[in-house]
Parts: structure tokens; C-alpha cells; sequence
């Protein structure tokens, strides 16, 4: 019997209708996931181990490179991605996001996210 377990998503996105859609793209390609509307909802399930934090950077409250930093600092091994529809916060995120993370620009395509998962969980 195998002793991989499924791998854990943290999803932030403050976009109920793009939330939803997220998550059950992520669930049908086989990963569990937790979906939170906003950062201090996500801040509350770090007690969870999870494998992979994917948030929107503008969010009320504490923002998605707020919530990455919290994060990383709870959960070291804590692969990030970013979604954001604002391309300059994606070019000044890079400098304030923990090392590593990705940000993805929206509109993007569910296999783009899903595709990118993957890649990060087999690194």
C-alpha cells in the first residue's frame, strides 16, 4: 500500500464565483482542497499541514503576499502561487512574496493552475 498522501491546497481567493470554480477544478484532478474567501479565514487553518498556498495577492484584510509570509513562516516546506488580475502587483509582489513562489496573472486557464500544482508538488 502506498504511503504518498493527497496533496493538501490552501486556497485563498476573495472571488466566491472563481473560488468555487477553483476548487473543484483542483478536487477533480485529485487534490484536496481547503477554500477560504479571505486571507484571515486561510490564517486560520495554518494549524492544518497543507502542501501548496494558492491566493489571490488582493484580498480585504490581509492580502495574499501577507497570508504567504504567515504561512511560510508556520509551514517552511510550503510550496506559493499567486493568482492576481493586477499585473503591477504581480511585478511588485515578486519583491515582498516569500522565495520561490509563483504568481500566475488571471485570466488564467484551469490546466495553467492545475499543470503548475503539479510541477511544484513533484519539485
Amino acid at each position: 500500500m502506498s504511503q504518498t498522501h493527497a496533496v493538501r491546497i490552501l486556497l485563498a481567493e476573495d472571488d466566491d464565483s472563481l473560488r468555487g470554480f477553483l476548487a473543484r477544478a483542483l478536487e477533480r484532478a485529485g487534490y484536496e482542497v481547503e477554500a477560504c474567501p479571505d486571507g484571515e479565514s486561510a490564517v486560520a487553518v495554518l494549524d492544518r499541514t497543507f502542501d501548496v498556498l494558492l491566493t489571490d495577492i488582493v484580498m480585504p484584510g490581509i492580502d495574499g503576499i501577507e497570508l504567504a509570509r504567515i504561512a511560510a513562516a508556520r509551514q517552511p516546506k510550503l510550496r506559493i502561487m499567486f493568482i492576481t488580475g493586477f499585473a503591477a502587483v504581480a511585478l511588485s509582489a515578486g519583491d515582498r512574496a516569500p522565495a520561490g513562489a509563483k504568481v500566475l496573472s488571471k485570466p488564467v486557464h484551469l490546466r495553467e493552475i492545475v499543470a503548475e500544482v503539479e510541477r511544484m508538488v513533484a519539485a
